[in-house]
């Protein structure tokens, strides 16, 4: 477990390098400050992109978000042009945009979830740092806040399938509920709310660490994908299809040493998503917007 967490850190030092790299500094309009800046065809690499003309769908997105939220895009996009070397001594002229760490945020917000790099930038380009840990702490707290987003989709699923297949909303919750009771080694919902401090009508989940959530997450999605595959209909097929998938989980997890029943409650999700939403809401305000009297790279 220690060498997975060492080979997470020095990724995202290797990550957190070639971001620092690919930026430039210009001069601001007053002549006073170095504002950073990125181009696109360099991020585009970054990011894993082989197209331009896939990366420009995510810039396009970015430049959308920018004028939905009356922010105005020549502060933080600016198309500019370059030579580039076509064989035989000819150079050629392609459009490339220069962008703020706000334009870049953004298109990372619009681009391929499933890319490592997208992951990683979405963080690096909101804090205004470049410290890794600083970097690394506001990744863990998306991916927390990610997974608990599965979770509820997945139990939203799991509440529609049991729905079409005679169980009401009461059984629902029994039926999560013994599923708990399997993950947290005999410890019921309510036993795990009162043993981490949490209110009785805040979900349980709001308060688990990411692995908990996760674990949570597939068990229900097992659960979710053998109700449909084997046809489960009724209360007690589908309760004993969650308690095995849960146990299933658990025994997984005992067999790294993890009991988690015994792993400390983490902060509350509703505080997270909040905090987020007001860091967002300052990323445009600290980022410095591109000089007017520039516009070649």
């Amino acid at each position: 477990q220690q060498q997975s967490i060492n080979m997470y850190k020095i990724r995202i030092s290797q990550l957190k390098t070639v971001f620092v790299e690919i930026s430039h500094f210009i001069t601001s309009d007053d002549g006073k400050e170095q504002v950073e800046v990125w181009f696109a065809r360099e991020l585009m690499v970054a990011l894993g992109y082989a197209r331009w003309e896939n990366f420009q769908v995510a810039i396009g997105r970015a430049v959308e978000s920018c004028k939905t939220q009356n922010i105005n895009v020549d502060d933080h996009f600016r198309e500019v042009t370059k030579m580039i070397e076509i064989g035989k001594g000819g150079q050629r002229e392609i459009i490339d945009y220069m962008l703020t760490r706000y334009a870049c945020y953004l298109i990372t917000q619009n681009g391929d979830p499933k890319k490592e790099e997208i992951a990683f930038a979405q963080s690096y380009f909101a804090v205004q740092t470049r410290k890794a840990e600083l970097i690394e702490e506001r990744l863990n707290l998306i991916s927390r806040l990610e997974t608990r987003d599965k979770l509820r989709a997945a139990e939203k699923q799991l509440s529609q399938n049991i729905y079409e297949r005679g169980v009401d909303d009461k059984g629902f919750g029994r039926i999560r509920s013994k599923g708990d009771t399997a993950l947290f080694g005999g410890h019921t919902t309510e036993d795990m709310k009162n043993r981490l401090g949490i209110k009785s009508n805040r979900p349980l989940a709001d308060f688990l660490p990411t692995l908990t959530i996760a674990a949570k997450n597939l068990a229900t999605e097992m659960t979710n994908y053998n109700v449909e595959t084997k046809n489960l209909h009724g209360e007690q097929p589908i309760t004993q299809e969650h308690i095995e998938n849960n146990a299933g989980v658990r025994e997984m997890l005992e067999k790294r040493g993890i009991k988690p029943e015994n792993l400390p409650p983490d902060e509350d999700i509703k505080k997270l998503e909040r905090r987020v939403a007001a860091e967002e809401k300052q990323i445009e305000k600290a980022s410095p917007k591109l000089p007017k009297n520039n516009n070649k790279q």
